[in-house]
């Protein structure tokens, strides 16, 4: 999910005005394939020599001919979701780390394969990966290749071992955001999303905190048609961030206003988008009882529907689940009202619309909520346990807890055999249509 500091925000806005260069490219909604040999070069673009590469740009791929074709010929297929390996199935008792090292690296590339076909994988009993240096040892064998965590630029996420260089991610552990129902969504941020994670378990929480997947496939399956058929043909955005500290901007006499907030919003924007990969839209709008002037950054408008950039399956990319403002808030008379315990929590607020910025209905929101949450997987963890999964095809969720929870996620740009994954898969539908 899109975080963002204070200190962050404060100093893109204090820094960045002169940056206008560095203004990421949004999603084409015809042709759709990122390639970071024409993207501009972005303030977050040069990582230090010994840390991961940036997370890889969102592969959006062509337009869809048919939406309503595609989505009928999925619900003619039969589809697996999430098989399980568990070191006893593999005649490996639970604590022979070496053994199961060994099986991971012989088996890597059938392991990587299931992934990608079924959308994860969910590792049990493996005691390799209940230490960090284990679960480094796990993904290195499969030939995972690390990238920076998509939110880098504004530091959002602390690593499991403080280590800023460190390639693995605390997976929302505060307490503070126990009762915070993570909802369901697919990593990425702006116009960067990593191809595939791996989520593991180092403590698991003392009730509840169950890590949720669901396939991407089955909810674009399930959707109605008309819903899909809209949704598609107008695109979706979304506000990422809300900063209400604006109220002061009231005070100016009524004939500056207008030229006031409209070198603020120029300001604003231009300091964001230098410091994240963004392409923001400021809008000015009013927040809380009391109305108060704040700026709203509407991401560009993106399709809610990709073709996956290995099998050429279409399926649903889109975070609806977690970033709609009625659905968190359906959530809270369930859960309770999050915790804001600090100020970024008062930026963190996010919406959905339509990409032409058109409300979407409170009926249509809550059928998505269904469709998703019929297809939502509570997978209980326990230490050592791991998911991995294909960020495209597996969205991924958090459910409330209490205790405490470790949990943490190494992101990835891609893995050896992508390529030639992509290149059997061209071949089989190229032979399919002969």
């Amino acid at each position: 999910m899109v975080k963002f500091s204070i200190p962050a925000v404060a100093v893109a806005i204090g820094a960045g005005v002169s940056s206008t260069y560095a203004f990421a490219p949004v999603a084409n909604t015809g042709a759709r394939s990122a390639a970071a040999s024409s993207a501009p070069l972005f303030m977050s673009s040069v990582a230090a020599p010994e840390q991961s590469p940036l997370a890889p740009l969102t592969v959006w791929g062509d337009r869809i001919p048919d939406i309503i074709e595609s989505q009928n010929e999925l619900k003619s297929r039969k589809m697996d979701f999430a098989p399980t390996i568990k070191s006893s199935d593999l005649g490996l008792a639970s604590d022979d780390k070496e053994g199961q090292l060994a099986y991971v690296r012989e088996h890597a590339m059938e392991i990587k394969q299931q992934m990608v076909d079924n959308g994860a994988v969910i590792f049990r009993e493996f005691d390799l990966m209940k230490e960090q240096e284990g679960f480094v040892k796990f993904y290195e064998a499969l030939g995972m290749k690390t990238c920076l965590d998509p939110l880098h630029s504004v530091s959002a996420r602390p690593t499991v071992d403080g280590d800023k260089n460190s390639p693995v991610y605390e997976a929302v552990n505060k307490e503070s955001r126990k009762n915070f129902f993570i909802g369901m969504h697919n990593e990425f941020v702006g116009t960067r999303a990593p191809r595939a994670a791996a989520f593991v378990c180092f403590k698991a929480a003392e009730e509840g905190g169950e890590f949720l997947i669901a396939d991407g496939r089955q909810i674009f399956r399930d959707l109605k048609t008309d819903l899909v058929e809209r949704l598609y043909n107008r695109n979706i955005r979304y506000s990422v961030m809300e900063l209400p500290f604006f109220g002061w901007v009231d005070n100016f006499p009524e004939f500056v206003r207008p030229t006031a907030m409209g070198a603020l919003k120029g300001l604003v924007s231009a300091a964001i988008n230098a410091k994240v990969d963004f392409s923001v839209d400021m809008q000015w709008g009013e927040a809380g009882y009391d109305n108060t002037k704040m700026l709203q950054a509407r991401a560009p408008s993106q399709p809610p529907i990709l073709v996956h950039p290995v099998t050429g399956e279409p399926h649903w990319f889109c975070n609806v689940h977690s970033h709609s403002s009625k659905l968190r808030k359906d959530r809270e008379s369930i859960y309770g009202a999050e915790r804001f315990e600090d100020g970024a929590s008062q930026i963190n607020k996010s919406d959905m619309y339509y990409g032409d910025d058109g409300a979407i209905s409170d009926e249509d929101l809550e059928h998505m909520d269904e469709v998703t949450m019929k297809n939502v997987q509570f997978v209980k963890m326990t230490e050592g346990d791991v998911v991995l999964l294909d960020n495209y095809k597996c969205m991924h969720g958090r459910n409330v807890f209490d205790g405490t929870r470790k949990h943490g996620v190494a992101w990835f740009e891609g893995w050896t055999g992508e390529e030639e994954m992509k290149a059997k898969a061209q071949q089989s539908k190229q032979a399919a249509m002969a």
